[in-house]
């Protein structure tokens, strides 16, 4: 995926503009400048240390080329070589977990709101805040410190933001030639009831086709729909339905809620949602790419199509479902941390601190080796080279949003040469929860998030696939909740929040 840009502001009314200024300006500050430098001179009498990076994403023939390639660069800047370790989507949630609770060295990995807030509580990653004052220069510089502050838990930091995209809404990428073959216009396409006569007309014309898959194998395919609708508040146990105001209500139980699920069961009966959709490792975009599926619902932003064509190998429209907003977990969706179990946590933050200012190094990790998986077309702007593409490219992650400081990163050729300037404006437009900033302290419930976690786990994506009956099973999924403990977990969170706000 695609680098996408920042949020700034007073709680976000800037939220793009300042980081552009804070990614790409020079400093005016010669105090901080010097610390850049010196952050980013050579440390050659700094003893050898391996950095292991664990980070979400598909295998790579050349993952090993690419780790080697980097080594170069920290080896002579700190004394460091990396380690790069990609977990394959599916296994991720069980393998990373493992990895940490299993004492396994790993330095830095690729963290997310869902699962933040619970890692900070069970100490499985180090306050950060010390070491960023001493090696982490290149990100206070880069990143807005409003932008930092919102992945504060009890006012510190344990998480890196990468510089993004910090909005988004919930919206649906279809395949073109399928649109443009039933004469389907896209720009009529506003809410999901409008997928109705969309996903009729082209099962009726393409009936061994799946018509909605998911974005990530095994989850839920209307869960950025549902994020569109709403702040979660770092999880789904207790939301913000009013993002004006500061009132917490269990999602399952809400309208809103109930009627996606109707349209979800409808979906499924139809044929739209594959029969296997509770338990496939398919996701839709591998349907896409093996002329099997036709959308996903996804986390909109600009950009998203060329993002998602070069990914399904196949031209995409993308159509907003739901306005765009910015929350907590859109700051805090994508960070790397560190680790209780990094043996030198000072190396691990100076690696971290040269993804968000060494342009060679984030590049290598986002887009691969020059010459062998990309070449130059000009100074910032990059393509696949003769004979390589989508398909045979031994580094082909597309996971550039993931990374660092992403104004240092390469524009593809196919990419819009506007795209900052547009995400500039698409954060600044968006609507700003007015919980943004707050992360919930799971400490005083976790038993009943433990519990209510076993309850989604066995009820969730059945209903949010359509493969259960939603009038039978919903009322069991809420009271399944209850006896969990959920209303307590309400609670306890709605009197967080308050505490939050009366402190801001």
């Amino acid at each position: 995926m695609k680098k996408m840009k920042s949020l700034t502001g007073t709680v976000v009314t800037m939220l793009a503009a300042g980081m552009v200024l804070a990614g790409c300006a020079k400093s005016t500050d010669p105090a901080k400048d010097a610390a850049v430098n010196d952050a980013s001179k050579n440390n050659t009498n700094l003893s050898p240390y391996e950095v292991a990076i664990v980070f979400r994403g598909p295998s790579q023939k050349d993952l090993k080329a690419v780790e080697e390639e980097m080594s170069k660069i920290t080896k002579e800047k700190m004394n460091a070589t990396i380690k790069l370790v990609s977990i394959d989507s599916a296994a991720w949630e069980q393998q990373s977990t493992l990895m940490v609770t299993a004492n396994e060295k790993v330095d830095l990995i690729y963290t997310r709101a869902q699962n933040y807030s619970s890692q900070v509580s069970k100490s499985q990653l180090l306050p950060l805040d010390d070491l960023l004052n001493k090696s982490g220069q290149g990100i206070l510089k880069a990143v807005d410190p409003e932008i930092l502050a919102a992945t504060k838990v009890k006012g510190k930091t344990y998480g890196v933001p990468s510089i993004r995209d910090f909005a988004s809404f919930g919206g649906i990428v279809m395949r073109k030639d399928l649109l443009d073959k039933y004469q389907i216009d896209a720009g009529k396409i506003k809410t999901l009831d409008d997928l109705d006569a969309v996903f009729k007309a082209i099962k009726e014309g393409e009936p061994n086709l799946t018509l909605l898959g998911p974005h990530l194998a095994g989850t839920s395919p209307i869960e950025y729909y549902n994020l569109g609708m709403m702040d979660n508040l770092g999880d789904d146990f207790g939301v913000l339905t009013n993002l004006e105001e500061l009132k917490v209500v269990n999602w399952y139980e809400t309208p809103q809620y109930s009627e996606v699920l109707k349209k979800m069961r409808k979906w499924y009966q139809a044929g739209y949602i594959s029969k296997d959709a509770a338990t496939s490792k398919e996701t839709g975009y591998d349907l896409i790419k093996a002329n099997k599926g036709f959308s996903v619902i996804v986390k909109g932003k600009p950009g998203i199509e060329s993002q998602v064509s070069e990914l399904t190998r196949q031209p995409m429209v993308s159509v907003e479902l739901t306005p765009s907003i910015a929350t907590t977990r859109s700051v805090t969706g994508t960070m790397f941390s560190i680790t209780q179990n990094s043996q030198n946590p000072e190396r691990a933050m100076m690696v971290l601190n040269l993804l968000y200012s060494d342009k060679q190094l984030v590049n290598l990790l986002a887009w691969g080796i020059e010459g062998k998986h990309y070449v130059k077309k000009s100074e910032n702007v990059i393509d696949y080279p003769s004979g390589v593409d989508a398909k045979n490219s031994g580094y082909n992650l597309r996971q550039g949003w993931m990374f660092g400081n992403q104004l240092l990163n390469y524009l593809w050729a196919n990419e819009d040469p506007e795209i900052w300037n547009k995400m500039d404006k698409f954060n600044k437009g968006s609507k700003k929860s007015k919980a943004l900033g707050f992360t919930f302290s799971t400490d005083p419930v976790k038993t009943e998030v433990a519990a209510v976690t076993n309850v989604v786990n066995q009820y969730k994506i059945g209903l949010e696939t359509g493969t259960i009956d939603p009038e039978v099973n919903l009322p069991k999924f809420i009271a399944a909740l209850k006896a969990a403990g959920i209303d307590k977990i309400v609670a306890e969170k709605q009197k967080q929040l308050d505490e939050w706000a009366k402190s801001k």
